[in-house]
C-alpha cells in the first residue's frame, strides 16, 4: 500500500507541474496578446485622437490670429488740427477730438467724419480758446 500512496503523490506533483506549465503559458500568451492588442490600440487611439483634436487645434490657432488681429490697441499717436482746407468748420470747437485711430480720423462725436459745411450747427466755443474762431467765416 505504501507503493501505492507513494505513486499517487507522485502523479499529483506531476499533474501540479502540468498544471503550473499549462497557466505559466497562458500567462505568456495573455501577455504577448496585450501587447499587441495595447501597441494595435495605443496607434489607433493616437489616430483617432489625431483625426479629433488637429481640426480644433487648427480652429485654435486661427482665433488667436483673430483675436491678435483685433486686440491691437488703437494706434492715437497723432492728433490732426482743423485747418481751413481740412475741417474748418471745427477750428475752435469744443467738441473737436481730431486723434487718429488706426489710420482713421475722429473729428468729433456729433461728425465722426467731420462737417462739409463752413458752419456746423454743433459748434461751440472752446473754453480753452476765448477768441471767436467762427469770425474767419
Amino acid at each position: 500500500m505504501e507503493q501505492w500512496s507513494k505513486d499517487f503523490f507522485e502523479m499529483l506533483d506531476t499533474v501540479a507541474l502540468m498544471v503550473d506549465e499549462f497557466f505559466h503559458e497562458v500567462a505568456e500568451s495573455v501577455e504577448t496578446v496585450a501587447e499587441e492588442v495595447q501597441t494595435t490600440m495605443s496607434s489607433d487611439i493616437e489616430q483617432f485622437l489625431h483625426e479629433i483634436f488637429e481640426p480644433i487645434a487648427e480652429f485654435y490657432l486661427e482665433l488667436e490670429d483673430v483675436v491678435n488681429e483685433v486686440d491691437q490697441p488703437f494706434d492715437y499717436t497723432y492728433i490732426v488740427e482743423p485747418t481751413l482746407d481740412k475741417n474748418p468748420a471745427c477750428i475752435g470747437c469744443q467738441n473737436y477730438h481730431g486723434l487718429v485711430y488706426n489710420g482713421n480720423l475722429l473729428v468729433c462725436g456729433m461728425h465722426p467724419y467731420g462737417w462739409d459745411e463752413s458752419n456746423c450747427p454743433d459748434w461751440e466755443e472752446s473754453k480753452i480758446n476765448s477768441s471767436n474762431s467762427k469770425d474767419f467765416f
